[in-house]
């Protein structure tokens, strides 16, 4: 025996659509735990550096590897995404920038900042 409900149901997720501030929200703690991961391979690096030359020439060739380098920019944009992040969460701290337009502005200014700290970085080193 069915009876039907008159109570709304939930949203499925091929109809909901996350703000752009909830995909940034997750973004941000996506990119914090592959910066924690890649804190792994910066101890490696060091660990290498301290194991003498021939620990470091193994060390640069891997680091020549062209999913090493991928995931070496993927790393830094995950820091200058998660700084950018950061300064806007000192921004919400001040109490300011609360409405819609404006956290979805400055989501986009933080997604083009953080690209153009990590494209500088790429030219620049």
């Amino acid at each position: 025996m069915t009876t039907q409900s008159n109570r709304p149901t939930s949203p499925h997720l091929q109809v909901y659509r996350l703000p752009l501030t909830g995909i940034i929200s997750i973004t941000h703690r996506m990119t914090g735990v592959m910066l924690s991961a890649g804190l792994i391979f910066f101890v490696a690096i060091v660990s290498s550096v301290a194991g003498g030359a021939a620990s470091y020439a193994t060390m640069q060739a891997l680091a020549g590897v062209w999913l090493v380098k991928l995931i070496y920019w993927g790393f830094l944009y995950a820091l200058f995404f998660h700084l950018c992040h950061g300064v806007r969460h000192l921004i919400w701290d001040a109490g300011r920038s609360f409405d819609r337009d404006t956290m979805d502005r400055y989501a986009l200014i933080e997604l083009g900042c953080s690209l153009a700290l990590t494209l500088v970085t790429l030219i620049v080193f």
